[in-house]
């Protein structure tokens, strides 16, 4: 992980373009190549990002990050306050509640329910960034990601992203499509998803348990 606190303009250009004016910001650069830049609020989410694969040139005064997509994020310095570069080593990753690690149980018996013919190949696929929740191949044999989630949000759908990255380089694998799967996903990160290819099924917890749900249905 590379940090730096600058004071720095940012311009991006690729789907669109955007200028963010000269402030203080901090840049985080993380080992699979994402770079992002944040400002001292807006919680977790960055004001401007590019996620990997990246090709990173340092000039002087100057950050250019193009990507196979042919967007480019130009990051200009005006002063560097810190450049601190440390490695944090492989991270565990979080570790399901009981809701998630009981849906990613259900659906690897019942892979079906998301997809009709699906097969599960394996549970807790490595990816070299952390474990996929279920790989299967679909009726035509083609390999589908799937992670699996209590409530989907842009933060899921992030992750499947980068799982779906590198599971893409296997040539044994790809072409490799996702599904996040949740009880419950919020509109944006259906929209986010769906601008990346990534299919969205909510799932009824209750059902795959073999209960009734609580909710009243006509049939």
């Amino acid at each position: 992980m590379r940090l730096v606190i600058a004071r720095c303009s940012v311009d991006y250009a690729g789907r669109l373009t955007a200028h963010l004016p000269p402030a203080v910001r901090v840049i985080m650069v993380k080992a699979d190549g994402c770079v992002a830049v944040h400002a001292d609020g807006g919680a977790y989410k960055p004001l401007n990002w590019m996620n990997a694969p990246n090709t990173l040139l340092e000039e002087d005064g100057r950050w250019t990050v193009t990507n196979p997509k042919g967007e480019t994020l130009t990051i200009t310095f005006d002063e560097v306050v810190l450049d601190l570069d440390h490695a944090l080593g492989a991270d565990p990753g979080l570790t399901k509640d009981g809701v998630e690690a009981h849906l990613q149980e259900l659906l690897a018996e019942h892979p079906s329910t998301l997809e009709e013919q699906l097969a599960l190949v394996r549970r807790e696929y490595p990816t070299g960034i952390g474990p996929v929740d279920l790989l299967c191949r679909d009726a035509d044999g083609a390999a589908v990601a799937i992670e699996i989630k209590r409530r989907g949000e842009i933060d899921g759908v992030e992750q499947l992203t980068r799982y779906l990255e590198r599971l893409n380089r296997d040539p044994l694998l790809r072409p490799v499509r996702g599904v996040l799967a949740a009880q419950q996903i919020k509109p944006q990160a259906r929209v986010l998803a769906e601008e990346r290819g990534i299919a969205c099924v909510e799932v009824d917890y209750d059902a795959l348990r073999g209960l009734e749900s609580d909710e009243l249905r006509l049939f």
